[in-house]
């Protein structure tokens, strides 16, 4: 997430990163924050008192611990902001929900909704028509095809491709390099090719 803060800062939009919250960060989470020169600022506490009109983003992957920690800032009065690398690419009518983070090199075609809080990491792409509810994780170079629908809290694996016109359940998880090519219900893991 990081990374995509930098490149939007240096594309010239207006952020001011001040720094992580953890509420238990390790030794080298700690050590690579030292690296950067970015600092870890607490844990919620801190943002118990943080000015209203910070912005906040969730860089944890797992729904429901997303879901968990959005229901905490949005009780503390909170705004989560939206992320996206300026090397993405946006076609028309796509809506990317409050705590999007689009990362670089995605595509997203057009007829698109994104949920709260929903990440797409590297080099994904998006088919027309598709639906991403709340709190989902897409992983790098994953390939989502036309009218899909992928349900709240769910994870796709690096490399997975969804053929088109499948509905993915909430809670559903597909492993890495995965071929789904039939609906996927709530709360299965599906992996392989074709997936099972």
């Amino acid at each position: 997430m990081r990374d995509v803060i930098d490149a939007c800062i240096a594309s010239g939009q207006d952020w001011d990163f001040l720094g992580y919250v953890d509420d238990d960060p390790s030794e080298p989470h700690h050590a690579a924050v030292a690296r950067s020169q970015d600092k870890v600022l607490g844990g919620m506490e801190w943002l118990e008192d943080a000015p209203k009109e910070t912005h906040v983003f969730i860089g944890i992957g797992t729904g429901s611990v997303k879901a968990n920690i959005d229901a905490q800032l949005t009780r503390l009065g909170l705004s989560a902001g939206v992320l996206v690398h300026p090397t993405a690419s946006m076609g028309r009518d796509v809506t990317l929900g409050p705590g999007s983070i689009v990362c670089a090199g995605v595509r997203l075609t057009t007829n698109i909704r994104l949920g709260r809080h929903v990440h797409l990491n590297l080099n994904t792409t998006i088919g027309h028509d598709v639906d991403v509810d709340d709190y989902v994780s897409i992983n790098p170079l994953v390939a989502v095809s036309g009218n899909v629908r992928i349900g709240a809290r769910s994870m796709i694996g690096t490399h997975a491709a969804i053929l088109q016109g499948l509905d993915l359940g909430p809670d559903s998880v597909v492993g890495g390099s995965a071929l789904v090519v039939k609906d996927v219900d709530e709360g299965i893991t599906v992996k392989g090719v074709p997936a099972r």
